[in-house]
């Protein structure tokens, strides 16, 4: 499968140059347009967090969906799928100890390899435009900042990896989980959810939370079809959260 790229030396975020682009041109943007730059100044991370990423050492880069075919309320499956495409991929270059850290974060043990932010615009009780940016660390070899636990492709396997190789194989992932769900949308829905769930960090076994409260141990027992996270504390409690209400301690 083929995809529209825009290659770019350097802008201040991958997601708003598309965004611009998206609103410009009315929409009139072909799905799966893809805009990769070789460094972002400013790239946006979940939380308001910034991305680090050294300039021509990883692949940070965004596409635009028009998933019409879906209520507002299934938006989670975006991240579901853009989610497992990235783990897809990965899992052919490593054997085992990757996972996606809820809602979208990929994590290679207890190390992050990639962040994503999906900015998801709503047309009536459908979605509209969905623009999925993503930060993968391919090549980098140190990182300077604050972040306390970031990894590359590169320090895992050992050897240098070819980003171009890597993104296209990550959008064909992308691309083929979408078509079947473009196909089906509630069967394979589920199916999804369900592979999302058996890849998920931390999916088995007590681990230390915080939330408002304080922090606390729990263990993992779904993820909702509107992405809440429900989890079990040691007092067999149920705890049920949406993105922002909940953090990993690791």
């Amino acid at each position: 499968m083929s995809f529209p790229l825009i290659q770019l030396e350097q802008t201040d975020s991958t997601n708003r140059y598309l965004t611009s682009l998206c609103d410009e041109r009315h929409d009139n943007v072909e799905p799966f347009t893809t805009v990769m730059a070789d460094y972002q100044s400013a790239g946006k991370g979940q939380r308001g967090n910034s991305w680090e990423s050294e300039a021509g050492a990883n692949l940070t880069f965004s596409f635009v969906l028009y998933p019409s075919f879906l209520s507002a309320k299934k938006q989670f499956v975006i991240s579901q799928i853009v989610s497992l495409g990235i783990v897809n991929v990965l899992r052919k270059y490593v054997d085992e100890g990757t996972s996606v850290k809820w809602p979208n974060d990929i994590y290679y043990h207890d190390k992050k390899i990639c962040g994503m932010l999906v900015e998801v615009y709503l047309e009536g009780m459908n979605l509209g435009r969905c623009v999925c940016g993503i930060g993968l660390n391919v090549n980098q070899e140190v990182f300077l900042s604050n972040a306390p636990n970031p990894v590359s492709l590169c320090k895992i396997i050992g050897r240098k990896v070819d980003r171009m190789t890597l993104l296209y194989g990550v959008m064909e992932e992308i691309q083929g989980l979408y078509s079947k769900l473009k196909e089906d949308n509630e069967a394979v829905g589920k199916e999804l959810s369900k592979y999302y769930f058996q890849h998920l960090y931390r999916k088995e076994g007590y681990h230390r939370y915080k939330d408002k409260n304080g922090e606390f141990m729990a263990k993992l027992i779904q993820v909702e079809p509107d992405g809440r996270l429900l989890l079990e504390d040691d007092d067999q409690n149920q705890r049920s959260y949406l993105f922002k209400e909940i953090q990993y301690i690791i």
